[in-house]
């Protein structure tokens, strides 16, 4: 295989495509661009770091059901805490790239179903232990057993087999080639932790990341303290990091203002203008791959039929909801997971929009007319604004609407996954693979409308092997295609990540393939003064 230096002049003489040079870069282990590095609207403020301090952030995305069980974890607070603790094999920087973590680096197969990993050598867990390929092995099955309740299980499913080669080489066997493995590995489900970690021990947080976990109260607080044998040059600067469970956008808000916290997510943002204008404060702004569903249960009724999803979906007014629920803060959904960042969007794809002549056409088509379809919302995140809007939206096409409030507390615990029609919303994925696997495919514990299309998971593993980019691309554009047509989920927005931080904080460019600067704000900003 050609080395990468054969690889840039062949770039740089026009003689491959700057596709081909991603595809074979990453095969080689080298960083691959995932998505494009200029879409930020932010300003890094990149002075020089400084150590020292309590950095607190006041965050929505947390509950008291929450888990550090790495399989487990389902929301910002504990995400973004797993990254305060531990460390991937891979990691996402700031641009988008695959660069190494943990491991130093990794080759494959010509036909990408081998993957071999180099372990760093001298690397320590906050116990004192060193890393080895038998912690990697350990962290990594976890998510593969029978018994387990990983939601990392299904992605996981190709991997045959995993084996030492020494103390600091781990291979993959997968059962068929995945040229975007190395991204799997990148997910907040698969960091690294000691080799007989199980159960409650978990909850010790104990990992190689930046920062030490002193206290966790899930969805209510966590304090780490600064690791002082951390192996990653330049990263962890502050002293402590606090995280407060705020799901109150209003309680958030009044907190930064008052310089109880440094940061807060999720800013409100029909006053965010406003926000903008306090003298101490920041607003940061990227578009990401968030976005907001509607996920309907297709194995059940009235959602096992398709035309009812069908009516369902016309009956959305999406560029309303763009102006009245997200203020213009991002851009409107297709009915399919994939946003404008992904190298494989489907841009020609035809857009859905709102038609209520359809909506009607379709349900009548159904033998539904009447009926009164219940939507299961909450006030996480303003989801009930937008499920309030719908309604009304739908009612003009003949489609009655009940919004049912559930709890904010217990939401994923108790409604997501249970109920046959919800409001939901969700992080976007490394790679287009990475987001159809995690929540689409006929084995994802995540996948929460049921939807198993035979076509569409054939395609999802004839895609992940193919290493010719235009039959990828064409494979991933029906796949995008069927999720439309077929799926069980109205995805109707994607938002742009919209945060605010208090005047004293440093960074470099932000991430904007998880909020938080990829969740590993903690790790990578510092206070300025």
């Amino acid at each position: 295989m050609e080395n990468l230096k054969e690889m840039e002049n062949l770039l740089k003489q026009g003689k491959i495509s700057r596709r081909d040079f991603l595809v074979k870069t990453t095969l080689l282990g080298a960083a691959a661009t995932l998505t494009p590095a200029a879409f930020f609207t932010n300003n890094a403020r990149a002075g020089v770091p400084k150590k020292g301090g309590l950095f607190r952030m006041g965050m929505v995305g947390g509950n008291t059901t929450d888990s550090m069980d790495p399989g487990l974890l389902n929301d910002a607070m504990n995400q973004n805490l797993n990254w305060q603790i531990r460390n991937n094999l891979v990691e996402v920087d700031d641009k988008g790239n695959l660069i190494p973590e943990l491991a130093e680096s990794w080759e494959s197969s010509p036909d990408a179903a081998t993957w071999t990993f180099k372990i760093r050598k001298g690397v320590e867990f906050h116990n004192g232990k060193t890393l080895t390929a038998e912690d990697v092995i350990a962290s990594i099955n976890h998510h593969r057993g029978e018994g387990t309740k990983s939601a990392g299980k299904a992605i996981l499913s190709p991997v045959k087999d995993i084996k030492a080669d020494g103390k600091h080489i781990v291979v993959f066997t997968l059962d068929s080639g995945n040229a975007d493995f190395p991204a799997v590995l990148t997910d907040f489900h698969y960091p690294i932790f000691p080799a007989g970690t199980q159960g409650a021990a978990f909850e010790q947080g104990i990992g190689t990341g930046p920062f030490v976990l002193k206290t966790w109260e899930p969805g209510v607080r966590s304090l780490t303290t600064r690791n002082p044998n951390y192996w990653k040059e330049g990263r962890g600067h502050f002293d402590e990091v606090q995280m407060l469970g705020i799901n109150d956008v209003t309680a958030r808000t009044s907190a930064l203002l008052s310089r109880q916290i440094d940061f807060m997510n999720q800013c409100e943002l029909k006053t965010v203008n406003r926000l903008e204008k306090a003298s101490e404060v920041n607003i940061l702004r990227a578009p990401g791959n968030f976005h907001y569903t509607l996920p309907m249960m297709v194995d059940q009724a009235p959602f096992n039929n398709n035309d009812v999803r069908l009516a369902l979906k016309y009956a959305i007014d999406r560029e309303e909801l763009l102006k009245q629920f997200l203020n213009g803060y991002g851009r409107v959904g297709n009915d399919h997971p994939i946003s404008p960042n992904y190298r494989y969007f489907a841009k020609d794809l035809p857009q859905r929009h709102y038609d209520p002549d359809k909506a009607k056409f379709h349900l009548k088509k159904a033998g539904m007319e009447g009926t009164t379809f219940k939507l299961h919302t909450s006030g996480l995140n303003n989801i009930v604004d937008a499920a309030i809007l719908y309604k009304e939206q739908a009612s003009k096409a003949g489609i009655n609407i009940e919004t049912v409030l559930e709890p904010t507390d217990g939401y994923w615990a108790n409604v997501w996954l249970k109920k046959p029609w919800i409001s939901c919303f969700w992080n976007g994925r490394a790679t287009v693979d990475l987001m159809f696997s995690t929540a689409y495919s006929a084995e994802a514990k995540w996948n929460d409308t049921h939807w198993k299309n035979p076509r569409f998971n054939e395609l999802l593993k004839d895609a992940r092997a193919e290493l010719d980019e235009k039959k990828r691309g064409e494979m991933y554009k029906e796949m995008q295609l069927l999720c439309r047509d077929d799926g069980g989920s109205i995805i109707y927005l994607f938002k742009d990540y919209v945060e605010a931080t208090s005047k004293k904080i440093g960074h470099g460019e932000l991430s904007g393939n998880l909020e938080a600067d990829g969740c590993r704000n903690a790790e990578r900003w510092w206070f300025e003064s």
